[in-house]
């Protein structure tokens, strides 16, 4: 997860991290970007609005049927593809500077 913060965080040094839902981190511009979830076997980064963009390097592995939002697992021992993760993140500030999105309420920054 650590090193997931740090791309987002290069990605645009004005995407504000917050912690919701007992301890969620969530990174907004405009509006909710993604969130990170840790697990036993996996970390979870969950795009709020993964349905509605672009992944041509085939990011996205989970939640693939939800209508909103889409999902990368990833596991111990995986590379990270770092330019298509920033090209993801970028895509995401991309919509929501481009559409009505909801702005994050009750966040507290860190």
């Amino acid at each position: 997860m650590a090193q997931l913060r740090e791309i987002i965080h290069q990605v645009n040094p004005d995407i504000v991290e917050d912690w919701k839902w007992m301890g969620t981190p969530v990174w907004s511009h405009e509006g909710m970007l993604v969130h990170g979830n840790i697990f036993k076997q996996k970390v979870k980064l969950t795009f709020h609005h993964g349905a509605q963009l672009p992944d041509p390097k085939k990011l996205f592995n989970a939640s693939l049927t939800a209508k909103q939002s889409r999902a990368i697992d990833y596991f111990k021992g995986d590379e990270l593809d770092v330019p298509a993760l920033k090209t993801l993140l970028r895509a995401a500030m991309e919509y929501n500077a481009t559409h009505t999105v909801a702005k994050s309420k009750g966040s507290r920054d860190i």
